[in-house]
């Protein structure tokens, strides 16, 4: 029987050549990690993403400390050219960095870039000026709550995890992914697992027309 015929009954739901290939959409696995995923998790399409994305996890983590000097450059501009980014992602070899899936993900992450403006790219990137305002920031608020200094501590370091969403690129949500689940450190991590490669962005600039500049003010207030 062909492979795009076969049912493999497995628990209470069944594995289908469909299956296999929707969950390879969701998450560029290799079809047959796909298929192992999805007879791991009983047939569950979201059992079996979750598999997955924990073994690309784990490869990304195995792989971490793998130089990456290949890549290339992302750009985007936004309709009305008001607002541009260009981001450097890289990789380990130029195949990879060749590859159409590795610049549609440059791309990607370019126009997500320009979206949400992170000001930072991971957690460990915000600086310590940066941290320790927005912890000030945080304990006031806290403060006014009323609640005991060992609560209050807890409740800062909880809301933090709120500022790296906002600020840090790769913990923001990809703009991209219709459920909002999938972050950035996610998505780059499924394509580490697929290209086999460490994969890392280095630095990004964002441009907006405007920004910074302070508009002067027509003489006496009014023209004429």
């Amino acid at each position: 029987m062909a492979l795009g015929q076969q049912v493999e009954k497995v628990g209470k739901m069944s594995v289908t050549s469909e299956s296999v290939k929707r969950l390879r959409e969701m998450s560029g696995a290799p079809m047959m990690e796909c298929k192992k995923a999805l007879e791991e998790a009983g047939g569950d399409p979201e059992k079996a993403f979750t598999i997955l994305r924990k073994r690309g996890q784990a490869m990304a983590a195995k792989k971490a400390g793998r130089v990456t000097s290949e890549g290339l450059i992302g750009t985007y501009v936004h309709p009305g050219s008001k607002i541009a980014v260009i981001v450097e992602i890289n990789c380990e070899s130029d195949f990879v960095a060749r590859n159409q899936e590795f610049q549609e993900l440059a791309h990607d992450i370019a126009m997500h870039i320009c979206a949400t403006d992170p000001q930072f790219i991971r957690k460990e990137d915000v600086t310590p000026e940066a941290l320790e305002r927005e912890k000030a920031i945080l304990r006031e608020q806290a403060l006014a709550s009323g609640k005991p200094a060992a609560v209050i501590e807890q409740m800062i370091e909880g809301r933090l995890g709120k500022f790296y969403e906002e600020n840090c690129l790769y913990e923001q949500h990809f703009i991209k992914d219709a459920s909002a689940s999938q972050t950035i450190r996610e998505l780059i991590t499924s394509k580490i697992a697929k290209f086999g490669e460490n994969i890392t962005v280095r630095r990004f600039a964002r441009f907006k027309v405007g920004e910074g500049v302070t508009k002067a003010a027509s003489e006496n207030g009014a023209a004429g």
